[in-house]
């Protein structure tokens, strides 16, 4: 089955953002989604929280972890993953918790513009390639496929949303087996997944620059 996902979204849990779970799931039905991954800044606290507030939404649990040099979204996390661990490490020590590794926005200037020659040294299992978060939005979304087939990597997009009418900006769709997470992110790192995405507008994103 086809799903849409927004595989890069935001909570109150993240500190710079506003979404609650009642408003991202508000956003993603009338979006047409099928669900989301929730991919707090290095937390996990708000995890059972969006699968009890999401209703019949398919929520792919997520953390989005703080290395050096990039970000880094860790899916289906069991325990927290420390910040500003090299590249490398930080995929290691995802790997070692059964999780996968989709490094996110790798030339999202400011936040991280990445070294090939580390991102390929690292066992990574997709590459963001649409963040809606980006600017420019299509110069920067070539240089995040170009990375993945560079790397012959699965290519995901999501939102980056840290306000609702952001959620669903850019998703991807996905070839799975069936809704539960499990076989979502299975599809993903098997790479049957296609992109569909846009940039958050100018006023949207002096809106985030400024606090909220």
């Amino acid at each position: 089955m086809k799903l849409k996902l927004d595989l890069h979204v935001h909570s109150r849990y993240s500190g710079d953002s506003v979404n609650s779970f009642e408003e991202i799931s508000r956003r993603c039905r009338d979006q047409g989604l099928d669900g989301y991954a929730v991919c707090d800044h290095d937390s996990i606290d708000g995890l059972s929280e969006a699968t009890e507030k999401s209703g019949d939404l398919v929520v792919v649990p997520g953390l989005e972890v703080t290395s050096r040099g990039a970000h880094i979204l860790c899916l289906n996390p069991s325990e927290i993953v420390p910040s500003r661990l090299s590249i490398i490490e930080t995929v290691e020590r995802i790997h070692a918790q059964g999780a996968t590794a989709v490094l996110a926005h790798p030339y999202g200037i400011p936040r991280s513009f990445v070294k090939f020659r580390e991102v390929k040294m690292a066992s990574l299992d997709a590459i963001e390639v649409a963040n809606s978060a980006q600017i420019p939005f299509g110069l920067i979304m070539s240089w995040n496929r170009g990375l993945s087939l560079r790397l012959s990597l699965p290519q995901t997009g999501g939102s980056d949303s840290h306000f609702p009418s952001t959620v669903g900006r850019s998703y991807t769709i996905i070839d799975s087996e069936s809704r539960d997470p499990v076989d979502v992110i299975k599809a993903i790192r098997e790479g049957r997944t296609e992109v569909v995405g846009a940039g958050t507008r100018l006023g949207e994103r002096l809106k985030q620059l400024s606090g909220l």
